[in-house]
């Protein structure tokens, strides 16, 4: 007897942004925070950033895709759906780990935002410099 286990939600972040996706068997039916991707990211390169995962490992209409972001900008919001996504079918799938690993989709890209210094109007910029 084999006991059915919940599809527990993977989570990825890049940036401010937090992604939680949950991988299911179905006929290729993506959402994101309710809404279809296009609608939801609004550009057509967001999207396939987001599902990349699915085209490297040709998994594309095989898992319904059920995703929950919150925080951060939408480009922020694809790169850590594509990381969710990754890990979700990584641990779906373990020989499918090389193959993501080879194409950096189960790797949190580390950048952030610099932090604005005191005396300084942004991270980097100065104020103009008089010398009289």
């Amino acid at each position: 007897m084999t006991i059915a286990i919940p599809h527990t939600p993977r989570t990825g972040r890049r940036k401010e942004s937090v992604a939680r996706v949950k991988l299911m068997p179905g006929t290729g039916n993506h959402r994101i925070n309710d809404r279809v991707p296009l609608e939801y990211l609004k550009r057509e390169s967001l999207v396939h950033a987001a599902f990349q995962a699915l085209s490297v490992t040709s998994a594309a209409g095989k898992y319904d895709v059920v995703a929950r972001v919150r925080g951060g900008g939408l480009t922020g919001q694809a790169g850590a759906v594509r990381q969710a996504l990754a890990r979700a079918l990584a641990r779906e799938d373990e020989a499918l780990r090389g193959l993501l690993g080879r194409a950096g989709l189960l790797t949190r890209d580390p950048r952030m935002k610099e932090r604005k210094k005191y005396g300084q109007p942004g991270a980097r910029k100065r104020f103009q410099f008089s010398k009289r």
